[in-house]
């Protein structure tokens, strides 16, 4: 199957180039609709923000787009995801995150909540594999504001004992929250197989054993370790003037050091392994089923034709209408069949690596056969797609 997937991107990529040149040479301007000439390509592209970057002498990314409205979107992108971590402290950039908005040398918990919602804003943060992320949505007038915020809960955040412990037990329900999303559950598991014995085998809460003795020490050293200069991007999107936010940033974020005291953290590849992993319980009513092979990176050249093949294959579910006339031949097989309940394609990308494949659920009579026809419709891909679908998905 790995054979026919490098067939899927290389194919693809050749027909979506040669569909593209299709597109805008085949027919003059002087013949297209009106419609077609008043969203032509290029002025798609004119209209399209510029993005803008720039460097601090420490490292640190600015990135903006400024569209010129009167809202933006602000956060911080750190490389301080799960897959830095180990065995011992796998956990620790999530338990991180949660500290976070829990009060700051400068801004108690009370107060902060009280500062972001005088603003009419919206502050959050989420952790990935790879990424901690911090955010916020306010007025563009506010983003000062927001960026003093924002430097101060990754800078100054108090990380008390008394906060830790509540938190511990936040987590611990969190955790088995998550156990009832069995959507999450199957994800988790397919990566703890596809790159079983690797950095993202591990999932991003952690064990509960590891959520249990996590100390302020583990969190003050995941910081002093991962939250440097270079590791760090403060991007910005909407009403947003990019000199004002590089002089903000070097306001802010100048004094992050780019150095490190210790030996230097470095990503470790994370191996592949085709593999299966089966959870068997007969009193569940539907199975949940995550098909995937290996991916590309972000800079592969190869992740655009995997994503205009997620994007084929599409998603589908019960509730849908059109039957047996659905566009998608998946799913218009599943709705003429009773295949499946529900399917998704999904393409997950990391630095160097990825899945792709789809994820459904169905009775347990009908997991073989909706299997075959998920490896038949990638078949499809390799052999069968047209440049008018491809146009038409464009």
């Amino acid at each position: 199957m790995a054979t026919h997937l490098l067939k899927v991107t290389n194919n693809l990529s050749k027909v979506l180039a040669k569909s593209t040149r299709l597109q805008f040479a085949a027919y003059p301007a002087s013949k297209r609709w009106r419609s077609a000439q008043a969203a032509s390509y290029e002025d798609t592209i004119l209209n399209v923000p510029e993005t803008k970057v720039s460097v601090l002498d420490n490292g640190v990314k600015i990135a903006t787009e400024d569209s010129g409205i009167p809202t933006c979107t602000v956060g911080l992108w750190i490389d301080a995801g799960s897959r830095w971590e180990n065995e011992k402290n796998n956990g620790v950039a999530h338990f991180l995150e949660h500290m976070a908005f829990k009060g700051t040398q400068r801004r108690s918990q009370t107060d902060l909540e009280l500062e972001v919602e005088n603003m009419g804003a919206h502050l959050n943060a989420y952790t990935s594999r790879e990424q901690t992320v911090y955010y916020a949505k306010c007025f563009s007038q506010d983003l000062p504001k927001a960026v003093d915020i924002l430097s101060d809960i990754i800078q100054n955040s108090k990380l008390g004992e008394e906060e830790i412990e509540r938190e511990r037990g936040v987590i611990l329900r969190e955790m088995q929250e998550v156990e009832t999303n069995l959507q999450e559950v199957v994800f988790d598991h397919l990566h703890a197989t596809a790159f079983q014995g690797t950095a993202l085998g591990r999932s991003i809460l952690g064990p509960t054993k590891n959520i249990q003795t996590i100390n302020r020490n583990d969190l003050v050293e995941y910081v002093n370790s991962h939250y440097k200069g270079p590791r760090i991007v403060l991007a910005a999107a909407g009403g947003v003037n990019h000199d004002a936010l590089v002089k903000l940033a070097d306001q802010h974020f100048g004094n992050i050091t780019a150095g490190y005291d210790t030996d230097i953290p470095l990503m470790e590849p994370c191996r592949y392994t085709g593999s299966e992993i089966r959870a068997r319980d007969d009193n569940m009513p539907f199975a949940h089923v995550a098909l995937a092979v290996e991916g590309a990176g972000w800079s592969n050249a190869d992740n655009i034709a995997l994503m205009v093949a997620n994007t084929l294959i599409g998603s589908w579910d019960r509730s849908f209408g059109g039957g047996p006339n659905l566009a998608s031949p998946l799913a218009s097989l599943c709705a003429e069949n009773n295949l499946c309940h529900s399917f998704q394609s999904f393409n997950t990308c990391y630095t160097d690596t990825g899945l792709w494949g789809c994820y459904f659920v169905s009775d347990k009579l009908h997991i073989e056969e909706m299997c075959y026809y998920i490896q038949q419709e990638w078949m499809r891909l390799c052999t069968s797609v047209t440049d008018f679908v491809l146009i038409l998905t464009g």
